[in-house]
């Protein structure tokens, strides 16, 4: 190990810039004070300019200020195998913990970073997606830096890692400076795979670019010949040595090596034998070399080069049909000829895992240099070679799929398991690799319809559109499963509808329903149908489909999951053609009385997410809260943070706005919209962040920052197939509309009613279209605003919503003749008072007490509006108030500076009359003070009045 630390030391000719800026960045991160800090380093350059060196000695250096090193190789033979870069960094420092404590470090994550790590295996059920994984993986790096800090991470050849460690990396690197790491590439920039742009504009030390390495001058080749050969080496033999080599410093070692081992003197006129030499080293001079020594050594270092990095010296004896002793000759005389070396050591820290070759170059020759038919049949016997040594099928994929289809159900078997098991550790790419390789094997006449089925499953996020084939081709095959069957059509169903196809995924359910004899398959794949169309924005049959589907929920008992289902979309469709509030809340019940799972490993989380909204429109956003949170907690707990957590969040966003709880409103959506960006723009998830985020934003008063915002994201026409709430179109217009283009407005929002009309979708708390359009129309045409707003204000009555209801007739008074326009609203401030529509109560008293020129009704308005966050009322009640005289009311003291039992006591006061949703300590003291007729600074005495006129 000393030798071999000796000859880094040696050949680290002209890289003292390189080792400066190393020094600099260690002296950083382990250095005290302030100033201290991690530090990104990246260098570039072609094959043997001595990244690898420069790496070593790096390594070596940070272990001589008692750092932790967690170093990496990419492997040119590894580059299939999923998170193998990964592994290599993490699970060193893992090793030898048992599985409590791994739960124990690992936490939450335990089920879904470990599979991909190889600390577990995967658990049955639905997979990770792979952005949960990778937040995931930049947990568990981050916990090891803070807790083994300092750290310095090394990642040697990042151009052959593997696609899912690479670009995790990638996203996580530029964390580095703000924690105690190190984080260090190397990569040849002309092979730097495409997945792997990011580490092109990785910053170097400091934010530089990156750091690109230079081919050694003239000079420094002679330094090395030199300290080699002896001070006498001539000055033509040195200049020879650099041309040969084109300063290449592994090339200018390795031959320097080959002249002292060939005995020749360096002088002038052995130069010319310096080219030879050289040749020698790559190519078909490096497999002459290889072939002098012997017909087993040759096999043995062909396994090697099969099997790629961190060798196993029993595994590559196997797989060259070598014996113990064999394998060890072969291995001493290939490393006497500085073919290979042990792996994994640059220091006496870090323990040898193996054997690799020096240098990269001469792996990839001999590997090269290997016959093709060869090649291949030593891939075979790799694989089944990890596979006896207890490796798994994960191990053996990669070799698998380096050979030709010969129609073996054990390699078909074992792609599947790979793919199984890859899927499930969230590396989906690889399972569609592995998978599409066993297709070609080919698998049996009755197991090609599985394959094809676990394919598309495989496929499903990153290629959609192959999924969707893969499916129908499953189902044209001959096959006798009805459960697999079902499975394909449901899946099909899923992947279209998530492609904006939701005609064709109703039309394929719709096919397999009349040949399904079984009444609970029936069943079942009607509930799938019943969802997707209610999510078809063009739908033509809705009002029959809502008539179907009433009669089919409400003679079933809910025995089963299926049957909830079901019933909770009876429940959603209630609501959108506002059936009453009881008749929508009974069907929810019915669904709820059990826990009701948002990450059910064969279902969509759609249908729970209808049962939890309808509660927010039924003025119950505490129960769909609840519901929303235990959602979330599944979705985090399965790793499911693209997608899933994107809805959860822009959702519950949505919520927060309709219960006037703008702030948290808007937080909630942008995070939902950082989410959805993730996954792309104009997808469903992106076109719901969007929606919820410029309705809240309106509701703030930020119209200019909602339409940049919109013309950021393209948000308008052509709108989704899919049914999205707020509907995205309604959304549109309001933002028109608030811009002043009223003709533009009007022309969407009639759109919305030739859209939704003939679907019988008339609740206005799920859409209030009418009311947007009352407004638009009424300076030209008063009578059609008022017909659209009463009849806005009937559809909300048949509801029976009071926020509903509040908010029609807070529009229709806006629209309504001056002498009706009082009663309208004196209404309204009633109903939504005991509703959890905060900011619409605001809008409604600043309504009245402007049209009453009320300075009591405008100062409620004003602390509602400014407890709701709705900065652009506030300012609007104030510049009336102020016109009129009034007091502007300063800002309410915060909730906390009552106790639990005046919260208790100001619930009571809300509850004397009606029982409304239970909210927060800060809705409910607002509630108390509107009730009461005080302001906060006079709750405590009015709750004591209270209490004794309740007494």
């Amino acid at each position: 190990m000393t030798d071999h630390r000796m000859r880094i030391r040696r050949t680290m000719v002209e890289r003292d810039a390189e080792l400066a800026i190393v020094d600099e960045a260690l002296d950083q991160l382990t250095g005290p004070g302030p100033e201290a800090g991690g530090a990104l380093l990246a260098f570039s350059g072609p094959a043997g300019l001595g990244k690898t060196t420069l790496l070593a000695e790096l390594r070596r250096r940070a272990h001589a200020r008692s750092c932790t090193v967690l170093a990496a190789r990419g492997g040119e033979q590894e580059q299939s195998q999923p998170f193998h870069v990964a592994r290599q960094l993490i699970q060193p420092q893992l090793a030898g913990t048992s599985e409590q404590e791994l739960r124990a470090a690992l936490g939450g994550w335990y089920s879904i970073v470990g599979p991909a790590l190889g600390l577990c295996a995967p658990e049955q059920g639905a997979p990770p997606d792979p952005q949960g994984l990778r937040d995931g993986l930049d947990w568990v790096l981050t916990h090891l830096v803070v807790k083994r800090a300092p750290v310095t991470l090394v990642l040697d050849d990042a151009h052959w890692a593997d696609p899912e460690s690479l670009s995790w990396l990638a996203a996580f690197a530029p964390r580095a400076e703000h924690l105690p790491l190190l984080l260090v590439v190397a990569y040849r920039p002309d092979e730097l795979p495409a997945y792997a742009d990011a580490f092109r504009t990785l910053p170097g030390r400091a934010g530089q670019a990156p750091l690109p390495l230079a081919p050694l001058t003239p000079a420094a080749v002679a330094a090395l010949v030199r300290d080699a050969l002896g001070d006498h080496a001539d000055d033509a033999f040195c200049k020879e040595a650099w041309a040969v080599t084109a300063g290449n410093p592994f090339e200018a070692v390795e031959l320097t090596a080959k002249v002292r081992g060939r005995g020749l003197r360096p002088v002038e006129e052995n130069a010319p034998q310096l080219a030879d030499l050289a040749a020698a080293q790559r190519g078909s001079g490096l497999v002459a070399r290889l072939e002098r020594l012997g017909p087993s050594t040759v096999r043995f270092a062909w396994a090697c080069a099969v099997l790629g990095t961190a060798i196993p010296q029993d595994i590559a004896a196997r797989v060259a049909a070598l014996g113990t002793e064999e394998a060890a000759g072969a291995t001493t005389r290939l490393r006497d000829a500085r073919i290979l070396s042990a792996a994994g050591s640059t220091s006496d820290h870090e323990p040898e895992t193996g054997l690799e070759f020096v240098h990269p170059l001469i792996a990839t020759g001999i590997y090269r240099a290997i016959p093709d038919a060869l090649r291949v049949a030593l891939h075979g016997k790799a694989a089944a070679a990890v596979v006896d040594a207890g490796l798994g099928s994960s191990a053996a994929a990669r070799h698998l799929l380096e050979t030709h289809p010969e129609n073996d159900p054990w390699v078909v078997r074992t792609l599947r398991e790979a793919a199984g098991e890859n899927l499930r550790a969230g590396a989906p790419d690889a399972a569609r690799r592995q998978l599409a390789r066993a297709l070609r094997e080919p698998p049996d006449f009755d197991e090609r319809a599985a394959v094809l089925y676990e394919l598309g499953c495989a496929s499903l996020l990153t290629e959609p559109a192959n999924t969707v084939n893969h499916l129908r081709a499953a189902l044209a095959e001959p096959f006798d499963d009805p459960t697999l069957r079902q499975g394909i059509v449901i899946r099909l169903a899923q992947v279209l509808a998530h492609s904006d196809r939701l005609a064709e995924a109703s039309e394929s359910l719709a096919r397999e329903i009349a040949q399904t004899p079984d009444v609970r398959a029936r069943l079942r794949l009607q509930s799938e149908q019943f969802m997707w169309d209610a999510f078809n924005a063009a739908e033509t049959d809705s009002p029959a489909r809502s008539r179907r589907l009433a009669r089919l929920a409400d003679r079933l008992t809910g025995r089963d999951l299926t049957e909830r289902y079901v019933i909770a979309l009876r429940a959603w469709d209630a609501c959108l053609r506002g059936e009453p509030v009881d008749v929508v809340l009974h069907h929810a019940g019915r669904v709820l009385e059990r826990p009701f799972s948002w990450a059910h490993e064969d279902r969509g989380f759609e249908v729970p997410v209808l049962a939890a909204m309808v509660h927010m429109y039924a003025d119950r956003p505490g129960r769909a809260e609840e519901l929303f949170e235990a959602g979330t907690a599944e979705f985090e707990r399965q790793g499911w943070r693209g997608a899933h957590l994107s809805f959860a969040y822009s959702l519950r966003a949505y919520i927060r706005y309709r219960r006037g709880r703008l702030v948290e409103a808007e937080e909630l959506a942008r995070s939902g919209l950082r989410l959805a960006e993730r996954v792309g723009r104009r997808t469903p998830v992106h076109w719901y962040a969007i929606a919820i985020l410029l309705t809240t934003l309106l509701a703030r008063g930020r119209v200019d920052e909602a339409w940049e915002l919109a013309q950021e994201h393209e948000f308008g026409a052509p709108f989704p197939a899919a049914v999205v709430f707020p509907d995205s179109q309604t959304v549109y217009a309001e933002l028109l509309l608030a811009r002043g283009e009223v003709r533009a407005a009007v022309a969407e929002l009639e759109a919305v009613d030739r859209r939704l009309t003939p679907r019988g979708i008339q609740n206005p708390a799920w859409c209030p279209w009418q009311l947007h359009l009352a407004r638009a129309v009424a300076a030209d045409d008063p009578q059609r605003a008022r017909t659209l707003a009463a009849d806005a204000v009937r559809r909300a009555r048949a509801f029976g919503a009071p926020s509903a209801i509040g908010q029609a007739l807070r529009v229709a008074a806006e629209v309504a003749a001056p002498q009706d326009r009082t009663a309208l609203l004196r209404e309204a401030v009633t109903l939504l008072s005991a509703s959890p529509a905060g900011y619409e109560l605001a809008r409604a008293l600043a309504a009245l007490g402007y049209g009453l020129r009320d300075a009591d009704l405008l100062t409620a308005a004003v602390v509602t509006a400014r407890e709701c966050g709705a900065d652009g009322l506030v300012e609007e009640a104030t510049e009336i108030l102020t016109g009129m005289g009034g007091a502007l009311p300063s800002a309410p003291p915060r909730a906390d500076w009552v106790t639990e039992e005046e919260i208790r006591a100001a619930d009571l006061a809300v509850r004397s009359e009606k029982e409304p949703e239970p909210a927060s300590p800060d809705w409910v003291l607002s509630a108390a003070c509107r009730k009461l007729g005080t302001d906060r600074s006079g709750l405590r005495a009015a709750l004591e009045a209270f209490a004794r006129s309740s007494t």
